[in-house]
């Protein structure tokens, strides 16, 4: 099969075929994803610790770790007082999981059942990050718990973008938590613990396991697409003061960080017949190194004025990483704490040419990231590379919730504590 695409990209050409395509958007509804298995790598050798206790919750800034499950909920208890006593009793647990301790003392023949599965592997740098999404303070109108009035303005409705694909039984949910640790099995055997925990009190809307790239510590993870993802990251303190946890204006909120959280699709057959330099033009990096285009080094500040012997920009204009780039954003950013994900293969139809039909690896990246307020940060970036991103023609966003996640827990507190103060 030739490869369809031009060897060079322009924004003409590629918003001339955007609205081709999406005129064809009913032709293109994703079928639904074959059940998630777990890569099972073997993990690390040393119980390493996370702390649990701090001002932030741990898993927004902890260096990354191999394995993430990411699990939503809906809360269907009727009480406040049940919903407290929930998140009292998560708290408890996730303090002694990432100790590398059963979730709850006295565990055994007298005590609560034990999966059991994660036996004798520690805490493999396991981290529990709780987050809360907007049926919890109402549904319907309904004031469900009392906690109406103190939904945080952040916490917004996300609008729906240009090329959204959502389906609902992969969107929203009252809660959330992130399970990242170095073995697939210790994050998924926690997030079975809180859920037994959890009986009578929630139930399960969507979840989506997740892996890393396994490239060595310290360097910039890769996606299922090759390239570097998160080398705009925040770095600094003061950076993450700025861009990522919420301020002293934020109330309850302050410490914590709000998650955008999108399960995105990647055309990977159609992204695998394509070649490197057309690759290049769309990300607006090198592969290899990382670097913008004509440049050296992954960390570089972009130049957006170089251009080529004809006077054309060296990095696209519709280039993905031009788009996201602070200086076209009002200085906005984002942490990025991303996972590939692979379900194996699904029935799909592709919403670019050559919109094919068929079985086809269902894989992609589970997009996770971080910001002080969704408003000015992946609202402000996403709005516009929804509608020119040459990389829209390889990925879908299949789901999508937002969730505001409380500061960290002090010791003898419990999770989202301030939201129940008043």
């Amino acid at each position: 099969m030739t490869n369809p695409l031009p060897p060079r990209a322009t924004r003409r050409g590629f918003l001339g075929a955007a609205a081709g395509a999406m005129g064809s958007a009913a032709l293109a509804a994703p079928a639904l994803a074959t059940p998630p298995h777990l890569h099972h790598g073997p993990g690390l050798t040393a119980p390493g610790i996370e702390p649990f206790h701090g001002v932030h919750q741990a898993g927004i800034a902890t260096p990354a770790q191999q394995f993430l499950y990411f699990a939503v909920f809906d809360v269907t208890a009727e009480h406040r007082a049940d919903l407290v006593a929930l998140l009292q009793r998560w708290t408890a647990a996730a303090a002694r999981l990432t100790a590398g301790l059963p979730a709850q003392a006295g565990a055994g023949d007298d005590g609560p059942a034990d999966g059991g599965s994660a036996t004798g592997l520690g805490a493999q740098r396991l981290t529990l990050t709780f987050g809360f999404g907007a049926g919890l303070f109402s549904r319907d109108g309904v004031d469900r718990f009392g906690l109406a009035a103190r939904r945080p303005a952040a916490l917004i409705d996300l609008p729906k973008f240009n090329g959204d694909q959502l389906l609902p039984e992969k969107c929203g949910g009252d809660l959330c938590i992130q399970a990242c640790a170095d073995n697939a099995t210790v994050a998924l055997n926690a997030v079975r613990h809180l859920l037994r925990l959890g009986q009578g009190v929630i139930a399960p809307r969507w979840a989506q396991p997740g892996f890393g790239s396994g490239g060595p510590a310290g360097e910039t993870p890769r996606n299922l697409m090759g390239f570097k993802d998160g080398t705009m990251n925040p770095r600094s303190p003061a950076d993450m003061d700025r861009h990522v946890w919420v301020g002293d204006d934020g109330g309850w909120m302050r410490g914590g960080s709000y998650l955008v959280a999108r399960p995105i699709r990647i055309a990977l057959e159609h992204w695998d017949r394509v070649k490197l330099a057309f690759q290049e033009q769309v990300v607006g990096r090198h592969k290899a190194s990382g670097a913008p285009l004509g440049q050296r080094d992954e960390f570089e500040p972009m130049n957006l004025d170089a251009t080529d012997a004809d006077g054309n920009p060296l990095i696209p204009e519709n280039s993905h990483a031009r788009l996201a780039a602070p200086q076209l954003n009002d200085g906005a950013q984002i942490l990025r704490r991303a996972y590939s994900y692979d379900n194996g293969m699904a029935h799909i139809a592709e919403r670019w040419p050559p919109w094919r039909q068929g079985m086809m690896l269902d894989a992609g990246l589970m997009f996770l990231c971080w910001q002080r307020d969704p408003r000015s940060g992946f609202v402000r970036i996403f709005e516009n590379m929804a509608k020119f991103d040459m990389m829209n023609q390889f990925v879908t966003h299949i789901g999508s919730g937002l969730f505001a996640c409380p500061p960290g827990v002090r010791p003898g507190g419990y999770i989202g504590e301030g939201l129940f103060d008043a």
